[in-house]
C-alpha cells in the first residue's frame, strides 16, 4: 500500500510538472514578443536593404560595361581614322612627286637640252627652238670646248646657216633631237674664214639681231 502511494504521488508531481513547462514557455514567449518582432524587423530590413544594394549595382555594372564598349568603338574608330588620313597623306605625296617629276621633265624639255659624244653634240629642241636655234648651240658647245678668237659675229651667222642647211634636218618639235657633227661644225668654220669683207658686211645686219653672238 505504501508503494502504490508513493508511485502515484511521483505520477502527480511528474503530471504537475509537465503541465507547468508548457505554461512557462509560453510566458517566456509573451514576455519576449517585442524583442523577437523587433529582431524580424531588423532581418526584413537588412534583407531588403542587401536586395535594394544588388539591384543598384547590377545596372551600374552595365552602364560600366556599355561605356567600356563605347569607349573601345571610339578608340577603334579613331585608329581607323588614323589609318585612312595616314593612306590619303600618303597617297598626296606620291600624287605630289609625280607631279614634281612631270614638272621636271616639262621644264627640261621646254628648255632645251644639249649632249655632247665623241664625234658630236646633239641637241634637244625645246619651246619656240628651231634647226637654226639647235645649230647655235651646238656652235656655243664646240667652241666651249675649242676656243676661236678670230671668229666674229658675222661668222657665226654663216656657220650656224651652214650646219643648218648641211644637217639634212626640216621642221623640228618640242623634244626632237638634231645631231651636229664636229666634222660638220668644223668644216663651217673653215669655210666662214674664206668669207670677203662684202660678204661680211652683209651678214652684219643679220648677226645684229643675235647680240648673244658678240
Amino acid at each position: 500500500m505504501e508503494f502504490d502511494q508513493e508511485t502515484n504521488e511521483e505520477t502527480t508531481e511528474k503530471n504537475e510538472t509537465e503541465q507547468a513547462e508548457p505554461a512557462s514557455m509560453k510566458q517566456w514567449f509573451q514576455d519576449n514578443l517585442r524583442i523577437i518582432v523587433s529582431i524580424i524587423i531588423v532581418v526584413l530590413i537588412a534583407g531588403g536593404i542587401y536586395s535594394y544594394s544588388n539591384r543598384s549595382m547590377a545596372p551600374a555594372n552595365d552602364e560600366s560595361a556599355a561605356k567600356n564598349d563605347v569607349l573601345s568603338e571610339a578608340i577603334s574608330g579613331d585608329s581607323d581614322a588614323s589609318t585612312s588620313d595616314n593612306q590619303a597623306r600618303a597617297d598626296s605625296q606620291s600624287k605630289d612627286q609625280a607631279v614634281q617629276q612631270k614638272n621636271s621633265v616639262a621644264s627640261s624639255v621646254a628648255a632645251g637640252t644639249s649632249k655632247e659624244t665623241d664625234s658630236s653634240f646633239i641637241e634637244t629642241a625645246g619651246k619656240g627652238d628651231g634647226t637654226t636655234k639647235l645649230a647655235r648651240r651646238a656652235l656655243a658647245d664646240y667652241l666651249e670646248k675649242n676656243p676661236d678668237s678670230t671668229l666674229t659675229a658675222e661668222h657665226k651667222i654663216y656657220i650656224e646657216d651652214y650646219m643648218r642647211k648641211n644637217v639634212g634636218t626640216g621642221k623640228v618639235n618640242i623634244g626632237s633631237s638634231v645631231e651636229f657633227s664636229k666634222s660638220l661644225i668644223g668644216d663651217a668654220i673653215s669655210k666662214s674664214k674664206n668669207l670677203n669683207a662684202a660678204q661680211l658686211k652683209n651678214l652684219h645686219k643679220y648677226a645684229v639681231r643675235v647680240p648673244s653672238l658678240s
